[in-house]
């Protein structure tokens, strides 16, 4: 990790992320070549939330280029949970969708645990089925979720080094923060090819000024609150690599316009981190080239168990 730039070298979350496609898309001609077919990804959005569709869009858009067959099931926000989950059903019965993912959020009247569960664990291309998380938590081969695993490799591919570095989580989400959280501390050694750090979870309840002493202690933050310029320049140790995974839609008080922005205060951070990732055009990028990647392994997997 550098300590001497004056100012923070930005991490290309897009850059990355093509790369990354062209690699899986080889990888996916390979396995077709052996007489496989394409793998399948079925994504399921509940209501006309228009962040929703654009993300499901842009993961579709990904499929294409990969050479990924998939389709959109959308469903009017009144669908009871009952429905969805005959739905989700009858995608883990059919032997060609090899991944299904729900967008979330739901809507307020389903819980968000029971449709994440409902996905059998062999398709859960987001890694949210609780079989998932477990074998992640306990450091054993299966789907991690998208965003840490892009997190991950976006640490990997920058050459920063984590094994017995201090690295705080902002945030406690089930789905990114705790996930993100295990895979920086668990053992590099093990099938999640882990990352070895001493890592501190903060929080809403964390008081904002032990919040700024953990942060100026970390060599890595990961921020994924949904607070922008939440992590000021005054919070950051010289060098530090800071990854920003918020994205927050605000209005330019200047043009009127609505611009996304992250949890970082970026262009005061930038002057001391040593790595810092943008939004957009840095983690969101890496969230959906591991989605693919995710499908790819659910699709190989089931080969292989239908092989034996």
């Amino acid at each position: 990790m550098r300590f001497t730039s004056n100012m923070a070298q930005i991490i290309d979350g897009s850059g990355l992320a093509k790369d990354i496609r062209c690699e899986l898309r080889k990888e996916l001609e390979q396995f077709m070549a052996a007489g496989h077919r394409a793998p399948h990804l079925t994504a399921i959005i509940v209501g006309e939330d228009p962040a929703s569709q654009k993300y499901v869009t842009n993961k579709m858009n990904a499929c294409k280029e990969i050479g990924i067959s998939s389709e959109t099931k959308v469903l009017p926000a009144s669908t009871t949970q009952d429905e969805l989950l005959q739905l989700i059903s009858e995608q883990n019965s059919n032997p060609n969708v090899n991944g299904i993912l729900v967008q979330l959020p739901v809507p307020e009247h389903m819980d968000e645990r029971t449709i994440c569960n409902a996905v059998c664990a062999e398709k859960d291309v987001d890694g949210f089925n609780e079989i998932n998380v477990g074998r992640l938590a306990l450091d054993m081969e299966g789907i991690i979720p998208a965003t840490p695993q892009g997190i991950k490799a976006m640490l990997e591919l920058s050459n920063i080094e984590t094994f017995g570095r201090n690295a705080v989580v902002v945030g406690r989400s089930k789905n990114v923060s705790l996930p993100m959280a295990i895979l920086l501390s668990s053992d590099g050694k093990n099938a999640t090819n882990a990352l070895d750090a001493t890592v501190t979870i903060c929080h809403r309840y964390t008081p904002p000024k032990e919040l700024a002493k953990f942060c100026r202690q970390a060599d890595i933050i990961v921020v994924a609150v949904g607070k922008p310029g939440l992590i000021t320049k005054d919070m950051v140790k010289p060098g530090a690599c800071v990854i920003d995974v918020g994205i927050n839609r605000i209005k330019d008080e200047q043009t009127g316009n609505f611009r996304l922005v992250g949890d970082v205060d970026f262009d005061e951070v930038r002057q001391v981190a040593g790595h810092i990732s943008p939004v957009p055009g840095g983690v969101g990028p890496m969230t959906v080239a591991m989605l693919m990647k995710n499908t790819i392994k659910a699709a190989k997997s089931q080969v292989a168990y239908r092989s034996d």
